[in-house]
């Protein structure tokens, strides 16, 4: 993983995570709770965010070894997941493999929101944790796992920024301003699932690869 490796890592990952997208979902959800409370699920939601991306990074492999699983089978369907993802977002609405309407539903009703959904599965979902895990199996050598690592505490950062943030930048820019961010954000994000799924096709059938 070189440097321009690791840039592009970083843009995949913000794109998926979409910290911009949550904006809504967390004012919504804590549109009862004081600025105190608001700073405190912020933090809590950003640091469970990467906590669960740091793991993915070193479990994801043996998970699946486990489970017999090839990697190049996990990149075809990993991309086939991220490309709804990306679908979902160019239409400017969260997707539901993130999360379904009884989920967010049962959310509001909760006192605490910042772990279970906004981590999980808002933010660190199903796409996020297999970008990281194909990401980390790319990754030569400790020194490698180590800048992933780097560029999810980044990540979380951001999540703790855009949240922290939430209302200025909600009344900045406005729902329109908040879903173009979301729109070319999805446009990234189907970019990256055909790339995922091509390389696992490859893998899958090696002579895709000599145009045969």
């Amino acid at each position: 993983m070189h440097y321009i490796d690791a840039l592009k890592v970083f843009a995949g990952l913000f794109s998926i995570v979409n910290p911009f997208g949550i904006i809504p979902v967390f004012l919504s959800l804590t549109v009862d709770d004081d600025p105190g409370s608001r700073r405190h699920i912020a933090r809590i939601t950003a640091l469970s965010t990467t906590i669960v991306l740091w793991i993915s990074t070193f479990l994801g492999d043996p998970i699946l070894s486990f489970f017999g699983i090839s990697i190049a089978s996990f990149r075809v369907g990993g991309g086939i997941l991220i490309l709804l993802m990306a679908i979902s977002m160019m239409h400017a609405r969260l997707s539901s493999v993130k999360h379904s309407p009884e989920e967010a539903e049962e959310a509001a009703q909760k006192e605490s929101i910042a772990v279970v959904p906004l981590a999980i599965p808002f933010l660190a979902g199903p796409g996020a944790i297999s970008s990281v895990i194909l990401y980390s199996h790319q990754a030569e050598g400790v020194e490698q796992k180590l800048l992933l690592c780097l560029i999810i505490s980044l990540i979380g950062l951001s999540v703790w920024i855009a949240l922290r943030l939430s209302e200025p930048i909600s009344q900045r820019l406005g729902a329109t301003g908040i879903n173009i961010i979301i729109r070319l954000m999805g446009l990234i994000l189907a970019s990256i699932a055909v790339e995922f799924m091509a390389r696992g096709l490859i893998g899958l059938f090696p002579g895709l690869a000599g145009g045969t």
